[in-house]
């Protein structure tokens, strides 16, 4: 049996029974996960601490004796609803120790509050211990639906305190969030908690369960060295095989940040970040499906590939299968495990520092794959990466095409979601085109052989048909450069 509960040091005084004062809401739409409700309010009331669950609805709800529901919704959209918690717990926040806000299909058990308290009691007064999100399918086996497109692991977030190895996922949900009174009051005095409903980097649903990481200062750290402890079950398992990454890619992501937390080293990705536009638009994915255009662009005749902008492998690990010798300059030290294991060659650092490793190798073909618009000068990179390359390679640069008709249109039905766009110092992206690419080659002393146009499936009747509708049709294309001539343009230095 577990021992008894005492308040943390970052906790009130004790409540007047001696026990935690625990403040849950949980968010609940319709009737579609009442029996997860059930189970969830169940296991908050058999913790060995003075709980209230408090039930935030578009309906009234008495699924228990003692449970209060509030009704109704903050703004006319049903996806505000979450939003009302704040209210909530603003007009409580000095008569509970606790506040956690959640879905209701998120269990979280008393063994991981407990985790909570203890790892808190370690943390520098603008961190919170945070929680992330696993699903089982019918057979048992464990998935993490958060781990998708560009969301990763900022391995140069790593730190330690006390015997815990901490480290920041680059998506802040998980439907749920825990705080204690001072981080919630802290939330409050910032302007950041009490806001009405908005949606920005996520939709409103996942932003009402981020803003005291994303709006109020804090920063969102998972205890990965107690991983099971800070791992809560969506009971839906709604993502299971369709969304997220298999428990073994996960295990081994955690293993190679915890080797890096032991290194005195501080890890440097290639990228930065994700863009600063809505919904992070135009980001690169850390696991991108192999693109079968791509993949025709590479010369029958290659025999080496340099990839530069790794994630999770698929295309590169498919090219050693097929035979070829295949270099990678992965996005970060972490995501290229599972391509290291099969045969992909790892050359680690930032651009220059892989450039400089590589200044004797060539080879015969080099991917650039969703990368140009995202790096501050895209000219340096095509040049410093042209140095690999010999008379006969060719360069595979694919960019999004933010010239195309479907994105013309785009901006223009929803102007506000591009604020920034022109300005690499707001959004964190360039403006690329057929005609942009080509130019930067140009600058660095390549030559668009040719371009691609990656059309939908609903628009794949254009195929072939005209060059120039297809590719003004295409939400993104792929530019065959090759080395100029001796005697044409110079590259511009690197």
């Amino acid at each position: 049996m577990d021992a008894p509960v005492t308040t943390p040091r970052v906790s009130p005084a004790p409540t007047r029974t001696g026990r935690l004062s625990v403040l849950v809401a949980l968010a609940s739409y319709g009737t579609s996960n009442n029996r997860h409700l059930e189970r969830l309010i169940s296991e908050y009331q058999s913790m060995a601490f003075d709980v209230d669950v408090v039930i935030l609805s578009n309906i009234d709800k008495k699924p228990a004796p003692g449970i209060e529901c509030r009704v109704g919704l903050p703004s006319k959209d049903p996806w505000s609803l979450p939003f009302a918690h704040k209210s909530l717990f603003a007009e409580r926040a000095d008569r509970y120790d606790l506040f956690i806000y959640s879905e209701d299909d998120i269990l979280i058990t008393e063994r991981q509050l407990r985790a909570f308290l203890e790892v808190t009691d370690v943390l520098h007064g603008d961190e919170i211990a945070g929680f992330i999100r696993m699903e089982k399918n019918a057979e048992g086996a464990i998935s993490y639906p958060d781990m998708h497109d560009e969301f990763h692991w900022d391995a140069g977030s790593l730190r330690t305190r006390g015997s815990c190895v901490l480290a920041s996922f680059t998506n802040e949900h998980a439907a749920n969030y825990v705080l204690t009174r001072s981080q919630l009051k802290k939330a409050i005095a910032s302007g950041g908690f009490l806001v009405a409903p908005y949606q920005w980097k996520h939709d409103l649903l996942c932003t009402a369960a981020t803003d005291p990481y994303i709006q109020c200062g804090f920063t969102k750290l998972i205890p990965i060295s107690r991983l099971d402890d800070f791992t809560v079950h969506h009971l839906s398992n709604k993502y299971a095989g369709k969304f997220g990454v298999e428990e073994a890619e996960m295990r081994s992501q955690v293993d190679a940040l915890l080797k890096l937390a032991a290194e005195s080293t501080t890890p440097v990705p290639l990228l930065d970040r994700e863009t600063k536009l809505w919904r992070r638009m135009f980001s690169k994915e850390y696991y991108e499906r192999i693109n079968q255009d791509v993949l025709s662009a590479i010369p029958t005749g290659a025999r080496s590939v340099l990839s530069v902008g790794c994630g999770s492998g698929a295309l590169e690990s498919k090219l050693v299968e097929s035979g070829l010798r295949v270099v990678a300059v992965p996005l970060d030290p972490v995501i290229c495990g599972r391509a290291a294991s099969k045969g992909v060659e790892m050359v680690h650092g930032d651009f220059r520092t892989a450039g400089e490793k590589l200044r004797d190798q060539t080879f015969d073909c080099v991917l650039l794959l969703n990368m140009l618009h995202l790096v501050p000068k895209p000219v340096e990179i095509l040049s410093l990466f042209r140095g690999t390359m010999h008379d006969n390679s060719v360069m595979i640069i694919q960019s999004p095409n933010m010239r195309s008709v479907p994105e013309i249109w785009r901006r223009v039905r929803y102007s506000y979601r591009y604020r920034g766009v022109g300005r690499f110092d707001q959004s964190g992206v360039h403006i690329t085109s057929v005609g942009k690419v080509g130019d930067w080659c140009r600058q660095s002393g390549l030559a668009v052989d040719r371009n691609i146009g990656l059309l939908h499936k609903r628009a794949q009747f254009l195929r072939g048909r005209s060059k120039f509708a297809e590719l003004m049709m295409s939400l993104s294309f792929i530019s065959v450069a090759k080395a100029k001539n001796p005697w044409g343009a110079s590259p511009v230095p690197a």
